[in-house]
């Protein structure tokens, strides 16, 4: 796993809004590398 200050930034936005289930499913998504997250990432930024 690489290290994306947008998809880290992405997680701290989600956590702020107290969307603690979303946090923990982009963060999985994030360690897996699935691909579909990685092409939604300039989006979600």
């Amino acid at each position: 796993m690489r290290h994306d200050p947008a998809a880290g930034a992405i997680v701290i936005m989600l956590r702020s809004l107290k969307m603690y289930g979303m946090a923990q499913a982009v963060t999985d998504l994030i360690e897996q590398g699935a691909p579909a997250f990685e092409a939604a990432i300039p989006m979600l930024s």
